[in-house]
């Protein structure tokens, strides 16, 4: 089969043959569909995953596929079964790591991998969803779509009304702008360095775009909406300087949530944090792990609100791409030209 390895740190991924190991207990075979880049997928290329020494391996961590082969035990779902590959875990066997064989030598890779035409995933990062399910919105459920919905109704619980701050505009701050907007937050914010973001957010029906490159958040705010304080804020950027700038703009009760993957080594400064106390109800500051969505629980509920008209994933995809141009693609999401990325591996 055709995959893309992260051979080397900091190298461009190797589009190449890798031949599949045998399948362990609990470990499925799917043929992949089609798969989302998410901005993670950066952070392991530059080797800030703790991920340097596992090299060579397979990525990627959002997809939907069709069930091709069972290991012993795998009965949570059969062959011919459409699926949502996954990196949280879900119901089912917690599989051994999945074996490839790259120039020659066997290599391990990680429990769910969509960077391949094929990919060998533990049953519990896998969840069955019916055929009819467009793959594209399936993909989603993997990560951006599930982590932004999970992040916004359950960690930062925002209510009908309240005003939402989305820094970082890539395919999971778009994620977070249409989780904001199904939960009736007004207004929402975008915050971006790069201007073709704006368009984006209008796309996306938020109220405003900030470029942090150009113009003082605050400052902008109160001209542009004659707001002072952001009742909910998320980073989505992982950017320290950033995080720094914002979190002074929560009003009382606020939450701030992280959601992007902050570089080993940067340090966040609270400036001033007498006024976190200096309000009757305080505020809140905390990091998320995708939302803690559960995939075997919220998948499902995701996929009856689909079918319902009541969610959609309209402009969160903004290019479409093949395994062969996957470096194109990293490097647009690189320069802010891109929200989520799709590989299309029904038409390579």
């Amino acid at each position: 089969m055709k995959a893309a390895v992260l051979e080397k740190i900091n190298a461009p991924l190797t589009v190449a043959d890798v031949g599949l190991g045998d399948l362990a207990v609990g470990q499925v075979l799917v043929k992949i569909l089609v798969s989302g880049i998410c901005g993670t997928q950066l952070h392991e290329i530059a080797g800030n995953r703790n991920n340097a020494k596992f090299t060579p391996h397979l990525l990627g961590h959002e997809g939907c596929g069709i069930v091709e082969n069972l290991g012993a035990g795998v009965t949570k779902v059969k062959k011919g079964d459409k699926v949502v590959i996954h990196w949280r875990k879900g119901d089912g066997i917690e599989a051994d790591f999945p074996t490839y064989v790259f120039r020659g030598k066997t290599i391990r890779s990680g429990k769910s991998t969509t960077f391949s035409e094929y990919s060998i995933v533990s049953e519990n990062r896998i969840t069955p969803v019916p055929r009819e399910v467009p793959n594209d919105f399936c993909a989603l459920l993997g990560c951006g779509l599930s982590t932004a919905l999970g992040t916004v109704l359950n960690e930062a619980r925002v209510r009908s009304g309240e005003s939402v701050m989305v820094v970082g505009l890539g395919g999971l701050g778009a994620c977070l702008i249409k989780a904001a907007l199904s939960a009736g937050a007004s207004p929402i914010i975008g915050v971006d360095v790069f201007e073709d973001k704006k368009d984006i957010v209008a796309s996306l029906h938020g109220n405003l775009f900030i470029n942090a490159a150009r113009e003082n958040i605050s400052e902008a705010t109160q001209r542009e909406l004659g707001i002072k304080d952001i009742d909910v804020i998320f980073d989505a950027s992982g950017n320290a300087r950033s995080i720094t700038d914002t979190i002074p703009l929560l009003g009382n009760g606020g939450r701030y949530v992280l959601v992007g993957f902050v570089k080993p080594g940067e340090s966040i400064e609270i400036k001033n944090p007498n006024h976190l106390f200096g309000v009757s109800d305080g505020k809140t500051i905390r990091a998320t792990q995708g939302g803690g969505f559960l995939p075997s629980k919220d998948i499902p509920r995701y996929v009856k609100l689909f079918k319902a008209g009541s969610l959609d994933i309209d402009n969160l995809i903004t290019h479409r791409t093949t395994l062969d141009n996957i470096n194109d693609a990293i490097q647009m999401m690189r320069q802010g030209k891109a929200n989520r990325i799709m590989i299309d591996f029904e038409n390579q």
